[in-house]
């Protein structure tokens, strides 16, 4: 058992490093905990990775929280996303305060431009570390393809959504192939998953309630203030499937006719200059939204944004487990884990690759950032340090 201090720092520590939004922050998790720390092997990881596509909210904070709540119970996992929240909630809250605008992101430009390049190299050795532990047949390799490639010809959040469904499908066809599909028949023994267990989820009936409520509540205090503003950001954490970048249209429906367009491009591009979660724009936007409390309404924002996905975290995740031992919900973890690989892999091309990479040099970088994390070994935070030095003096 782990001490909730150690998990508090760990994912503070990745708070200030983890650049490249949720595909590299899943690379991130993945060294860390898996490779690192031995916190948990690559079969459970993967579950908590499967689990987080399918329910709405930000995908690597929920990762986050559930690895918390696995090494020191629900006060690890609150601990964990503290710590892996606070360093973009501090950052965006005080550019928002000291009235941070678009002109001011241009000098940036150099630093973004080199994060974005690490971000890169994060995703790529994602996408090889996963497939070397999820690709070993034809079978998962024809899934993965088939994925990215799905997606590099129709982004979007349906097509990722139905390769999921598809992929899940034909994990539970060939669930009965156990040379395919391998389980613990120890642990499927000890399976003990009911409705009824899972509908006494006071977590799950909290997310339902405030849900149903909240609006209700909101139209008696008034326009804005702290309670409207909490529901508008639970509504907007409770629908979004997709993470950080499928946030902003919904985000911008909620919030856009109280804040000028230019000013929520603006968190927007400053949400994705600092780390950690892309969910903490809700902390610029609420400090914005709540000008005279700014703390407040970053504070009230961020807890709207993040509490719904975290609610079904603590919910699910328990039996997500115990399920995940059943000869049928293997098979579809087994389609899913292929298909998150294909994932990681169109996600490496776009936006990653496509949005950093724009000259020989930029490769070249990237090349170098890879032969320094695989075989120099070299800490994180080291070369977070590198690609914002290069990035700053040769763009």
């Amino acid at each position: 058992m782990t001490s909730v201090i150690e998990v508090f720092w760990r994912f503070l520590l990745l708070g200030c490093i983890s650049f490249g939004g949720p595909a590299a922050h899943i690379g991130y998790f993945r060294s860390t905990f898996v490779e690192k720390l031995n916190w948990l092997d690559d079969g459970a990881y993967a579950r908590l990775v499967a689990l987080s596509q399918f329910l709405p909210g930000p995908g690597s904070s929920q990762i986050g929280f559930a690895i918390g709540c696995r090494q020191a119970g629900v006060a690890g996992g609150i601990a964990a996303f503290v710590g892996f929240t606070l360093p973009s909630f501090v950052l965006l809250t005080l550019l928002a305060i000291f009235t941070f605008n678009q002109a001011d992101a241009s000098s940036l430009d150099g630093i973004i431009h080199g994060l974005k390049l690490l971000a890169v190299v994060v995703v790529a050795d994602a996408c090889l570390g996963m497939y070397k532990n999820f690709c070993q047949e034809r079978f998962s390799i024809s899934i993965t393809v088939a994925t990215a490639v799905a997606l590099l010809l129709l982004p979007g959040l349906w097509t990722q959504a139905l390769v999921l469904i598809i992929a899940a499908g034909i994990g539970v066809l060939l669930s009965g192939n156990t040379s395919l599909i391998k389980r613990d028949q120890s642990e499927i023994a000890n399976t003990n998953l009911g409705l009824k267990q899972l509908m006494n989820s006071k977590a799950l009936w909290l997310f339902v309630a405030l849900f149903l409520v909240l609006p209700l509540l909101s139209l008696f205090d008034g326009l804005l203030t702290g309670l409207d503003l909490f529901s508008r950001f639970y509504q907007a954490g409770s629908l979004v499937f997709g993470g950080g970048h499928v946030v902003l249209p919904l985000l911008q429906q909620l919030v856009g006719e109280s804040l000028g367009a230019d000013r929520f491009l603006s968190g927007y591009a400053a949400a994705q200059a600092v780390p950690g979660p892309m969910f903490t724009l809700a902390a610029f936007l609420g400090a914005n939204l709540l000008a005279d409390s700014p703390w407040l309404g970053a504070l009230l924002a961020t807890l709207g944004v993040f509490l719904p996905g975290l609610l079904l975290v603590l919910a699910l995740q328990r039996h997500w487990e115990e399920l995940a031992n059943r000869p049928k919900m293997a098979g579809a973890i087994w389609g899913i884990n292929a298909a998150v690989v294909g994932l990681l892999l169109s996600a490496l091309y776009l936006p990653v690759f496509s949005s950093a990479v724009l000259s020989g040099f930029d490769m070249a970088l990237v090349l170098m950032g890879f032969y320094c994390l695989k075989v120099l070994r070299c800490p994180l935070i080291l070369l977070v340090a590198l690609f914002i030095a290069c990035g700053f003096i040769f763009v």
